[in-house]
């Protein structure tokens, strides 16, 4: 999926931090603050960190590899956000 492929309604920084915390709430049963450390208190696996990947590659048109597939950048949905933030600029950074 292209930049231009993503859907209208996930546009800004705010739109992509409530669709994070609707997929978070939805595929753990768990309601997620934006600073809250996904992978400490909420006992998430590496497979769920695969399945994030995907999902922020396919909703949010980008691709994450390389140095990207840090844990850092997954941490917190805040993480997450920036990560799709730099990777949507026109020079990815």
């Amino acid at each position: 999926m292209t930049a231009s492929a993503v859907p209208a309604s996930v546009t800004d920084d705010d739109d992509v931090e409530r669709s994070l915390l609707a997929f978070l709430a939805k595929k753990t049963k768990t309601s997620w603050e934006v600073d809250r450390e996904l992978f400490v208190v909420g006992g998430l696996s590496s497979l769920f960190a695969m399945e994030l990947v995907v999902h922020l590659e396919q909703t949010f048109g980008v691709a994450i590899g390389g140095p990207d597939l840090k844990l850092d950048n997954f941490r917190t949905v805040r993480a997450m956000v920036a990560l799709v933030a730099r990777l949507r600029a026109p020079d990815g950074e």
